[in-house]
């Protein structure tokens, strides 16, 4: 197997990449380090990537198109490459959520229509479904986004049902449910909240923290997306990819505290537009399509990112470029010269927790809410002065 990764630095792709690589795939990866976040953060997640041979990474914006010679030659490709985030894509900035998500997205399916493929993951996102009227969710409910990102990954993904309707791409979407783990991005909540308890800031809650979110671990996303790599009839198909951990934000706030050992500082405000106040994943089908079953309970993962954003605020840990990481046109490779199947450096993120012996194999564990205000490790406050914590 070969394959091509897009956003391969980013917080998904750059895990995929690594277990791909870790099994003997050799890995095109593309990212164009748009700025939704630091570009030192994603240096850092490419790290041990460039430290296997198999891998090349080419820094191209998808959006430009001429992406055929990237494919060309490969039979697979995961395409997680995406301007994220709800509360930024409306304003200004919706026309980057066009380009990087509608656009780029038409481009490499053109490219994939000119070269033989056996598989087209597309990673699209639970945001396609805005308020959904059912809970735990299915796939054939109606898609009704309420924000701007969600418009543009369910126009994605339709791109992706015509194109495999028209060109015969064996095309796959997953519909992603609130991922979490380490190298997770900067504006997300729960880098956030361990980055505020660990330096005793105020954490600011858009809303009442009672809603609830299908928290999925990124291992477990991983396995789903190689799952979907390999399963057989499934093309054309949309899955839920859920993590079977639904739980409130102040339920996760009390486990944060827990990991910090001491009580937090929470400030409530608004709900911004384009929150949806629960989201819930049916997994049914995905278990029966592709086996997916996941492993990994919210106690485990968040213990997982907050050892890791520990780790990653140590100024030891500070990088200024990756080691051996040449940008500067076409591919490349790490300069380090690892064998390929040769030991992978030292581990600095945290290993990947256990499976969850206490839950049954394919149980829709997120049918039953359990939103309640948290009663250990956080306490409300007024909103902090000056401007808020991202």
């Amino acid at each position: 197997m070969n394959a091509l990764v897009t956003g391969c630095a980013g917080f998904i792709g750059s895990h995929l990449t690594e277990a791909l690589l870790a099994d003997g795939v050799d890995v095109i990866g593309i990212d164009c380090f748009n700025d939704n976040y630091g570009r030192r953060e994603k240096l850092r997640n490419l790290e041990r990537a460039m430290d296997w041979d198999g891998f090349e990474f080419v820094p191209i914006d998808l959006a430009r198109g001429d992406l055929f010679e990237l494919v060309e030659g490969r039979d697979t490709v995961f395409h997680l490459a995406a301007e994220p985030g709800v509360r930024a894509s409306w304003g200004d900035r919706f026309e980057q959520y066009l380009r990087n998500n509608v656009l780029a997205t038409q481009q490499l399916l053109e490219a994939a229509s000119r070269s033989p493929l056996s598989r087209f993951v597309y990673a699209s996102s639970s945001s396609i479904y805005g308020e959904a009227e059912t809970s735990p969710t299915p796939e054939d409910l109606t898609p009704r986004p309420i924000s701007p990102y969600g418009l543009t990954k369910l126009s994605a993904e339709q791109l992706c049902d015509l194109y495999h309707l028209s060109h015969g791409i064996p095309v796959v979407s997953l519909r992603l449910f609130s991922v979490y783990g380490p190298r997770q991005r900067p504006d997300m909540a729960f880098n956030r909240f361990c980055r505020a308890a660990l330096d005793d800031a105020t954490i600011d809650i858009y809303g009442d923290g009672d809603q609830t979110r299908d928290f999925t671990y990124v291992a477990d996303v991983v396995t789903g997306l190689r799952l979907a790599a390999r399963a057989s009839g499934v093309e054309g198909r949309a899955l839920n990819l859920g993590g079977g951990s639904r739980a409130s934000v102040n339920e996760a706030l009390s486990l944060i505290g827990e990991l910090a050992e001491r009580e937090l500082r929470v400030s409530y405000g608004e709900a911004p537009n384009g929150d949806v106040r629960d989201t819930c994943a049916a997994t049914t089908r995905t278990r029966e399509a592709l086996g997916f079953v996941p492993q990994t309970r919210l106690s485990e993962g968040l213990a997982a990112e907050f050892e890791w954003t520990q780790e990653s605020l140590r100024p030891a840990h500070a990088l200024s470029e990756a080691p051996g990481l040449q940008i500067t046109g076409g591919a490349r490779r790490g300069s380090t010269g690892r064998r390929r199947g040769a030991p992978p450096p030292a581990r600095r993120d945290p290993p990947p927790p256990r499976a969850n012996p206490g839950r049954a194999p394919g149980t829709e564990a997120c049918s039953s809410a359990a939103a309640r205000r948290p009663r250990t490790g956080a306490r409300r406050g007024r909103s902090p002065r000056g401007a808020r914590r991202r």
